[in-house]
């Protein structure tokens, strides 16, 4: 079955953008623009399954165990974006299609990054963040670099953005737990809104992982000690009771196809009330099949279903959930990191102002 093409012009595409910026379900103008801007999400699935292999084939260098994965960013998300820049084009959303790695450490990250930055691609190099060098006041740490797609073979497909994100497993630990705590609050707290205290939280634990990774420090936390941090994120996580609330969300999969072996895309349907989660896998040749009920599940969470959805591709069923832990509202590896810092925060210090072996709770 061929890929999905751009049935859409830009200008299309930007006008059912305006649309959906204005949230109006009762418009008739909305199921259009709504299928506009699905033809033109789907579009991103043939460039990002090329960058999906030459990143696969550049980590065979680098880190032959790094976690990869691949996406098309959800409806809602689209939406909520659309509305924080009023005057940003839909056509030109810059991580409609997205490719991440996940590395162990940062010179694996930075590795990765100039081996992209050295190569001679078609693809044009149109934007890049390094926000590991400059990390957001919210914590947030990763590398992004945006290409606009180019490829003699496949034409149709040219101008289409795409973004390639680097995180180490530090990284990714912070930004599941963000994801997985917002989606319990209902809160879009990855896009800083929400909660102020845990908004404050993850800021405070972002800056230690920063300080655990001897990178540069988080706005507003430079002059903050080791031992001062440690023991604010561990007085923090206690009053919020962070150890009980995000061990106690873990939910258990359900799967609902039996193509999961010969599986290139997944779609998860996270019910965070019901604690579970669905997952209906697709075969390569089947994607326009995972487009449609994509889509459809995205409509009954427009009229009210209190779901989370995303389409995505990993490399197997087996690293699905290390991809994307979020959906299984799962954080153990951030609960760990936390543990770490407890045990740090609180060891006794000798006097040639060394910590000493750790205390208990």
């Amino acid at each position: 079955m061929p890929w999905p093409t751009p049935q859409y012009s830009r200008s299309e595409v930007n006008r059912a953008g305006d649309v959906l910026r204005q949230q109006d379900y009762d418009s008739d103008n909305w199921l259009d623009a709504m299928d506009v801007m699905s033809n033109w999400r789907s579009c991103h699935g043939y460039p990002i399954n090329t960058f999906q292999a030459t990143l696969r084939e550049k980590l065979t260098m680098i880190e032959q165990d790094a976690i990869v994965a691949q996406r098309l960013k959800r409806t809602p998300s689209i939406i909520s974006k659309l509305k924080r820049f009023p005057k940003m084009d839909l056509a030109r959303m810059q991580d409609m299609g997205g490719v991440r790695a996940v590395v162990s450490s940062l010179d694996k990250a930075r590795e990765l990054r100039l081996s992209y930055q050295n190569s001679r691609f078609e693809h044009e190099l149109v934007d890049k963040k390094d926000y590991i060098a400059q990390p957001k006041t919210s914590g947030y740490r990763s590398i992004h670099l945006v290409y606009r797609y180019k490829n003699r073979r496949a034409p149709e497909y040219d101008g289409l953005f795409l973004e390639l994100q680097i995180r180490t497993r530090l990284q990714h630990a912070w930004a599941v737990a963000v994801e997985t705590m917002g989606i319990f609050l209902n809160q879009s707290l990855k896009s800083s809104e929400g909660s102020d205290r845990w908004l404050n939280f993850f800021a405070l634990t972002g800056a230690a992982f920063a300080h655990i990774e001897n990178s540069p420090p988080v706005p507003g936390y430079e002059s903050i000690s080791q031992s001062d941090l440690y023991k604010s994120v561990t007085e923090d996580a206690r009053g919020l009771n962070v150890y009980h609330q995000l061990e106690g969300l873990t939910v258990a999969a359900h799967f609902i196809s039996s193509e999961q072996r010969r599986a290139a895309y997944h779609l998860i349907v996270l019910d965070p009330v019901g604690r579970s989660v669905m997952i209906q896998s697709f075969g390569r040749k089947h994607l326009d099949e995972a487009n449609r009920v994509y889509i459809a599940e995205e409509e009954k969470i427009a009229g009210g279903a209190p779901h989370q959805a995303v389409l995505v591709s990993t490399g197997s069923i087996d690293s699905l959930r290390r991809a994307y832990p979020s959906y299984f509202l799962d954080s153990q590896q951030f609960l760990t990191e936390l543990g770490r810092i407890e045990q740090t925060a609180y060891r006794p210090v000798n006097k040639k102002g060394r910590r000493g072996p750790k205390s208990g709770r």
